[in-house]
């Protein structure tokens, strides 16, 4: 398969910019994945399409604030940085800007020298390890200084961090949000729990390689980016015994459903796992643990709507897009969502 075969014309003004006032009042297109049929509702209408015996699989990963605006010692020059993975003892792995002047051994400044950090080495890929060194604790410092990392697609800055948040995220460590559970509110998911359908926590930190595009002509050329996730023992047990007793296991976004097919046995059951996955999700991949997918509206030709082809079919998905394109959904981060059972 081509990276082309995944193609669809979006008009740029589709792409959702903020985020909706009311969280679950977004759109939801229902697309069943056997017969293309799809139907038109809002989010808070989801209750109506899920069953007693179900369970929902939603990443609790919550997003650092990452990007730091700071300057290079003695110059002054202007640097941004973006923190990806701790590497442990204070150091990171980052994107940096303008790459050229930070280079190893360069020293940076952040918030009047509240945060300071060294320039150890480039590493592959043309991100650099920094040392940062600050008193007291570094989360409470990134709270103060740092800013969220939207998308490179959303230009317009966010007035409220929470809204890049989901209601449930606890675990930090992500570059960008797990975008499908921005829909949820609190009073949403005790609605769907009282209703007997039970919830399950998963931990994906979600990498800035997510939005890097697609360059190979053939797909399978793709080198996929890793992300670090977990799965409890807990959450193991209620996606073994949902399946046993026949309750659909329905993934809330890319990011769950990946990280339970990354851990799930050939017959679809889990144990307590963690550790970093690569898996690259396209069509011809069989699905082991997951049976639903609610998710947002994704990029064209990027590794996000092939996974969705491989769940619903690449003609399917793509002739939902473009019926989203005409209903003029909102499209991306901060868009409309999708309901595919």
């Amino acid at each position: 398969m081509k990276t082309s075969d995944f193609y669809y014309d979006l008009p740029q003004e589709l792409i959702a910019q903020t985020p909706l006032d009311r969280r679950d009042g977004s759109r939801l297109m229902v697309l069943n994945k056997e017969t293309g049929e799809t139907s038109h509702h809002h989010f808070y209408e989801l209750p109506n399409f899920l069953r007693p015996g179900d369970c929902l699989v939603l990443n609790d990963s919550r997003v650092l604030p990452a990007r730091l605006l700071g300057h290079r010692e003695p110059t002054g020059g202007a640097v941004e940085v973006l923190l990806l993975i701790d590497r442990g003892n204070k150091v990171w792995e980052c994107l940096v800007r303008p790459g050229r002047k930070v280079k190893p051994g360069t020293k940076l400044s952040f918030g009047d020298g509240l945060l300071t950090a060294d320039v150890l080495e480039e590493v592959e890929g043309g991100n650099r390890l920094i040392e940062f060194h600050y008193e007291g604790i570094f989360l409470e410092i990134l709270e103060q200084l740092g800013k969220m990392p939207l998308p490179p697609y959303i230009k317009e800055e966010l007035n409220d961090p929470e809204r890049y948040q989901t209601v449930y995220s606890r675990e930090v460590g992500s570059a960008a949000a797990p975008t499908a559970g921005l829909h949820f509110t609190k009073e949403l998911l005790a609605q769907i729990e009282a209703m007997g359908v039970r919830l399950a926590y998963v931990t994906l930190h979600v990498g800035l390689g997510t939005f890097r595009p697609v360059k190979e002509e053939n797909i399978t050329d793709h080198e996929m980016h890793a992300e670090y996730c977990m799965i409890s023992q807990k959450t193991a047990d209620i996606i073994n015994e949902t399946k046993a007793n026949g309750g659909r296991v329905i993934c809330v976004g890319t990011t769950s459903c990946r990280t339970i097919e990354s851990w799930a046995a050939e017959d679809g059951t889990l144990k307590e796992s963690a550790g970093w996955t690569s898996i690259y999700i396209y069509p011809g991949y069989r699905f082991k643990a997951l049976d639903c997918l609610i998710t947002n509206f994704h990029l064209p030709e990027s590794t996000l709507i092939m996974l969705v082809s491989a769940l619903a079919g690449r003609e399917h998905i793509l002739a939902a897009y473009e019926e989203a394109v005409r209903e003029k959904y909102r499209f991306f981060s901060f868009g409309d969502a999708m309901f595919i059972c």
